[in-house]
């Protein structure tokens, strides 16, 4: 009977590695149509009005970054030579307090920022999806609040970058 239950593991094992190899698998868990082959990311302008430098720069930063490195896309220059756009703007940026101490002082504040976006396949007349995005991040003002407002707007652009980038390649 032990003889029977190796048997039927071994086999299941080697029928588990065999199908294994018959799918194809991206670690970034994109699958881009052979005909999409360049993104076009325009400058996102900052409409928030927050106050806080270099908001956009940093944003196209990491939208660009995303897609040239986790896909086989090339940037285009332009919307006229791009198979794919990621266009918006950041629209509100927001930074308070989140967690309060037990003498009512704040120790924690956190920087929220929103983005509108729009993904589009340049041959498709209709956007593939044009929403908001939202992402936040922490900082402790105790320390060095300036650093630390910077630093925590840098994380939450990267958390709705990473939204965006995932939405736009999921549908792949």
């Amino acid at each position: 009977m032990t003889c029977n239950k190796n048997i039927t593991l071994v086999l299941l094992l080697l029928a588990s590695l065999t199908l294994a190899g018959c799918f194809r698998y991206s670690f970034t868990g994109t699958s881009i149509p052979e005909d999409v082959n360049s993104v076009y990311i325009p400058f996102f302008a900052d409409q928030s009005s927050s106050g806080v430098g270099n908001l956009s720069d940093r944003l196209n930063d990491v939208l660009v970054d995303r897609f040239i490195n986790q896909t086989r896309l090339q940037l285009a220059n332009s919307q006229a030579t791009a198979d794919a756009v990621l266009e918006g703007s950041i629209v509100r940026y927001t930074n308070g307090p989140f967690s309060v101490t037990g003498e009512d002082e704040t120790s924690l504040n956190e920087v929220t920022i929103s983005i509108s976006a729009t993904f589009q396949y340049i041959d498709e007349e209709e956007p593939e999806w044009s929403k908001s995005f939202s992402a936040s991040a922490t900082y402790d003002i105790n320390e060095n609040p300036i650093d630390g407002e910077t630093t925590a707007a840098a994380e939450a652009l990267g958390r709705a970058a990473d939204n965006m980038f995932n939405d736009a390649v999921s549908g792949w």
